[in-house]
């Protein structure tokens, strides 16, 4: 997975305009529309890893959904130190993908980084998967909790839009996205 990525990256940062680089699931949504995602994105002053301390003091783990810019991005792919590590140890019940850029950049770039994730999911049901939503769990009142229903800090500021897209969503939870989404979200 993390030379999945890592070949995503390299792409992705030929075209010079790309500054801000989002890895999302195909079951994620967007939970504003794209002025307002994109310009939360560009005018934030740091980057979007979730990185949660285990055992070892300096291994990490987070989600894989990922929200970097560009400086993080040409890093990653010129890592010559800890991926070649994470390929040759990265077995047995570590998932590299969870691990290797929590790591990566808590050790490297910890203060260019939030420690949070802006892709929200509903892990409340434990186990090894999050929880997934269909057509029936999508109302005005779900998608606004989602869009307001948390506290976090952004450029140093306490705000209420901590989460731009949420994720596991079914195809069957298309129809009521669509309908909701002009009201909710300002889409035409």
């Amino acid at each position: 997975m993390i030379e999945a990525e890592r070949r995503l990256l390299a792409n992705a940062l030929l075209d010079f305009s790309n500054q801000r680089f989002v890895l999302l699931s195909e079951s994620c949504i967007p939970l504003f529309n794209f002025s307002t995602i994109y310009t939360y994105l560009m005018n934030s002053k740091e980057t979007f890893v979730e990185a949660n301390m285990i055992k070892n003091s300096q291994w990490k783990k987070g989600s894989q959904w990922f929200q970097i810019d560009r400086y993080l991005a040409l890093n990653i792919i010129s890592d010559k130190t800890y991926f070649p590590r994470f390929i040759e140890n990265c077995n047995n019940g570590c998932y590299s993908d969870e691990h290797y850029l929590p790591t990566f950049i808590s050790i490297e770039f910890g203060k260019r980084n939030s420690n949070r994730t802006l892709t929200w999911v509903d892990w409340s049901k434990g186990g090894p998967h999050p929880s997934k939503f269909i057509g029936k769990d999508v109302t005005i009142e779900f998608l606004e909790k989602l869009r307001f229903g948390s506290t976090c800090e952004y450029n140093g500021i306490r705000t209420t839009t901590c989460h731009l897209f949420a994720r596991k969503f079914t195809l069957d939870a298309l129809d009521r996205l669509v309908k909701y989404a002009p009201k909710l979200m300002q889409f035409n």
